[in-house]
């Protein structure tokens, strides 16, 4: 009987543990500038290069990759890897890789990598197809929004 009470109690402090620390994991992730998936990934691991030199989604290797803004970002050669080092701001996506869509509207989504657009040598990802054409229906003015709503969004991810 004593050792059943000691397993109950042992079961029980593990839950409790447990549930004490998965909030802070959860909201750790949440709380990213980048948005990166559950590995720590960016862009669900599409090379962020290929979008500006190749036109084209293309899925990196997960053995060329690049630690940055605290997500790692995988990239389909070297070459690429290296120009992303050399200036990522340039390559990364705009509004950290969230939907720019949800972005113009105040809010932050996930990504479907092949939902993209580069306008002006900006890369815009967004939640699905009918969202980015959604984005795309209005371009600039969404774009201005999204520019707008961004510096209070990074803030409160970054918190």
């Amino acid at each position: 009987m004593e050792r059943n009470q000691s397993r109950i109690q042992y079961v029980t402090l593990l839950a409790i543990m447990i549930l004490a620390i998965l909030p802070a994991t959860w909201s750790q992730s949440a709380r990213s500038v980048i948005n990166s998936n559950r590995h720590g990934v960016a862009i669900e691991g599409y090379d962020a290069v290929a979008y500006h030199l190749l036109g084209q989604a293309v899925k990196g290797e997960p053995t060329i990759s690049f630690q940055w803004m605290e997500a790692t970002w995988h990239f389909a050669s070297s070459s690429h890897r290296d120009l992303f080092v050399q200036d990522p701001n340039r390559y990364a996506p705009r509004f950290g890789g969230y939907c720019s869509w949800a972005v113009s509207r105040g809010t932050t989504a996930s990504i479907d990598p092949e939902a993209w657009h580069i306008e002006d040598g900006a890369l815009y990802l967004n939640l699905n197809p009918r969202i980015h054409r959604n984005f795309l229906a209005d371009l600039q003015e969404n774009i201005r929004k999204a520019e707008a709503n961004w510096p209070a969004i990074r803030e409160r991810l970054a918190k």
